[in-house]
């Protein structure tokens, strides 16, 4: 029946790719480029623009679980295309910010609606696939981080020189409406689960596919079994060393180069469509490595490679040590995230994983809204963002360690 068919579950994921295109990609990535433009038209201080990163890593915080939740019990659809829209109408009002305070609050919402988006959208290859392919269809998901980041670090210097001083607003305008026709496509193309178009997880046999159903329907009922793994925990600390030390690199990203290396916008803004486009494969190469590897290695294997692109960064001031610095974190920028997702799948069985991953996210969440604050602190207060960026080194080395404390989820044993 329909062999050679295209199974809708890779059209699921591939609109995935899209939202994370729109939720990460534009809606946070973008503001890396945006900054330094920001801050000459607001006069704003890298103490406050690091608040306002931190506003929108708030905003993921409160509803990556909430979002999660919503989404396990009323449909991930709905909760993708209304937080996509909340997303693309606040950006778009960003663009119009004069104060900080409007600029943190629009920020803040769309960090609600990100979180509501793209913690939904990456449990779709849990619900979607069989254990064996999780890694790799959630990894197709986050590879849409890679791809909006690629295309914010083309096109956004383009507006930032058509417009002057004011194209940072029309950059959050285009930005904007990008997320807003997103939002339509997703409201059409997404359904929660394969029992929605009468078939089965991909690769799961007809028994497989069964009993996992009906693990998955009995779980529903037993919400507890997201708080009460220890091991769940402690994948979140684990998630958490990420959420500290990766925004720290993208916030100051452009604002290092321009500012303080002396680099052109559009020098930069080429640098992070290098990231973007590395990037856009990582998490389907270490979500299928994790899947052969185990999570535990894969994880811990990426934060070494993350820890060096800060390093780099931080120690290696000149040309080549960026853009070795650029290769490396876009070559691994969002691998964290797709093992994060497919191991929290493997634990608590595909209906619970958007509320399990919304769970591990809250640990995620509180160290996205310290890192750019503190990040943007010590810059302030150094007059450097070497200390910064070694900081971010640090945490990631300690996440290393951590990783390495992972148990085998229990579908591996």
């Amino acid at each position: 029946m329909g062999d050679r068919r295209i199974h809708y579950g890779w059209i699921v994921v591939l609109t995935g790719l899209l939202v994370a295109i729109g939720a990460h990609g534009f809606g946070r990535m973008s503001y890396t480029l945006i900054l330094p433009a920001m801050k000459d038209g607001l006069q704003f201080d890298y103490t406050q623009l690091g608040l306002l990163a931190t506003g929108n890593f708030v905003g993921y915080l409160v509803m990556a679980f909430i979002g999660g939740i919503l989404a396990a019990r009323f449909g991930t659809r709905i909760v993708i295309a209304m937080a996509l829209i909340l997303m693309g109408i606040t950006m778009i009002l960003t663009g119009m910010a004069h104060t900080f305070g409007f600029a943190f609050s629009m920020r803040l919402l769309t960090g609600l609606g990100n979180g509501a988006a793209y913690v939904p959208a990456m449990a779709l290859g849990s619900a979607w696939f069989a254990i064996s392919r999780r890694g790799f269809a959630t990894g197709i998901v986050a590879g849409g981080i890679g791809g909006g980041t690629m295309i914010a670090g083309l096109v956004v210097p383009v507006i930032l020189g058509v417009y002057g001083a004011e194209g940072w607003r029309f950059a959050w305008y285009y930005l904007g409406g990008g997320v807003l026709v997103i939002a339509g496509i997703a409201g059409l193309l997404i359904r929660s689960q394969p029992e929605e178009k009468g078939l089965r997880q991909v690769g799961a046999s007809g028994d497989a596919a069964a009993s996992a159903s009906g693990a998955a329907q009995t779980s529903a009922l037993q919400w507890s079994t997201i708080y009460r793994r220890r091991a769940v925990w402690y994948l979140g600390v684990v998630y958490m060393m990420y959420g500290l030390s990766y925004p720290i690199y993208m916030t100051f990203f452009a604002a290092y180069l321009c500012k303080e290396m002396g680099m052109s916008a559009a020098e930069a803004g080429g640098l992070w469509a290098l990231v973007g486009g590395l990037s856009i494969f990582c998490g389907v190469i270490w979500g299928g490595l994790s899947d052969k590897l185990g999570r535990a290695r894969g994880a811990a294997l990426v934060y070494l490679l993350l820890a060096a692109a800060y390093g780099i960064f931080a120690l290696a001031q000149f040309k080549e040590g960026f853009y070795l610095s650029s290769v490396i974190f876009g070559l691994t920028a969002w691998s964290i995230p797709t093992i994060m997702a497919a191991t929290a799948g493997d634990y608590v069985g595909p209906r619970l994983a958007p509320a399990g991953l919304g769970f591990i996210t809250l640990f995620f969440g509180i160290g996205q809204a310290v890192g750019p604050a503190v990040g943007g602190y010590l810059a302030d207060s150094t007059g450097s963002f070497f200390w910064s960026f070694l900081l971010a080194c640090g945490i990631a080395l300690v996440g290393a360690g951590l990783s390495l404390g992972l148990k085998p989820t229990p579908a591996a044993q």
